[in-house]
């Protein structure tokens, strides 16, 4: 399962739309590790000059591993955590994920190339 969803929290998305904030404290509190690597990247943003900030420590087992795959492979909750912090991110294996600046479009564009992505490789990531 990907989130921890209440019963107050679906009975109010069977009535209908659901507030983006609802939805982020529903990932924030599900997917605790995902949301402090992402949260930390929009905090290191905050006072760096450089388009984008990037995780590059692999989490520290499974459980936290499965919790960025969940954040990542949703439209859903990725579109809302892009929303919420106003930045694009971007995932290129088991732990790199990227947040990037409004404008920062050469950046984001040069990090999802296949290039970067086999660049990005090595043999530890092979299982990840």
């Amino acid at each position: 399962m990907s989130l921890t969803v209440s019963p107050e929290l679906l009975d109010k998305a069977q009535q209908g739309p659901v507030e983006n904030a609802e939805f982020i404290a529903c990932i924030r509190e599900s997917l605790p590790y995902a949301w402090s690597v992402v949260s930390g990247l929009a905090e290191r943003s905050q006072t760096s000059d450089a388009d984008y900030e990037a995780n590059e420590v692999p989490p520290p087992g499974e459980a936290e591993r499965g919790q960025l795959l969940r954040l990542v492979a949703s439209d859903a909750m990725r579109s809302a955590v892009e929303q919420h912090f106003g930045m694009r991110l971007a995932f290129q294996n088991c732990h790199k994920v990227a947040l990037f600046k409004p404008g920062a479009d050469a950046a984001y564009q040069e990090f999802v190339q296949p290039r970067s992505q086999l660049l990005n490789q090595s043999p530890e990531l092979v299982d990840c």
